[in-house]
């Protein structure tokens, strides 16, 4: 069954909005802490060049200081991910978490892995640790928006997990 793009719009859109919570729970309220002191800005663990790009080196990220733009750019994001969804599922397996677990994969393995070692491990630095810890983090937001999308496009409207 071909998926309206109404329906794989407001599947990309439940899907950033996953991502953002996730992005949330993560890297806000563990790795940077809700006020600072997250184990990902302890300078006894972290790299000092990327504590000083997220909280001295001018311009701060804008996530540190409007961070608007990029809720509304993940949410971007979530729309394109429904869309490659829409492409590629037909041909997995029908369960809401089997695609769900499915496109997760895919996001992580060609977004936040390859982030991880091409920015915080070769450009900043960044303890092997403390980047495990981040692909745990990352994983959770790919699960969130692999099951966020899977759920509102799954066929015929019922559960199908």
């Amino acid at each position: 069954m071909k998926q309206s793009h109404l329906r794989t719009a407001i599947a990309g859109v439940g899907g950033g909005i996953a991502m953002n919570l996730a992005m949330l729970l993560t890297f806000r309220l563990i790795g940077f802490g809700w006020k600072g002191g997250g184990i990902l800005l302890n300078p006894s663990h972290q790299s000092q060049k990327l504590i000083a790009v997220w909280t001295e080196i001018e311009p701060l990220p804008l996530v540190v200081k409007q961070p608007m733009p990029i809720i509304l750019g993940i949410v971007g994001f979530g729309i394109i991910h429904a869309y490659l969804f829409r492409w590629l599922s037909p041909s997995w397996p029908r369960s809401v978490a089997k695609r769900a677990i499915r496109f997760a994969s895919l996001v992580f393995l060609m977004t936040f892995l390859f982030w991880e070692f091409f920015t915080p491990f070769n450009q900043f630095g960044e303890p092997i640790y403390l980047i495990a810890l981040e692909l745990v983090f990352w994983a959770f937001i790919a699960l969130a928006d692999g099951f966020a999308i899977s759920m509102i496009m799954r066929e015929g409207g019922g559960s199908g997990i």
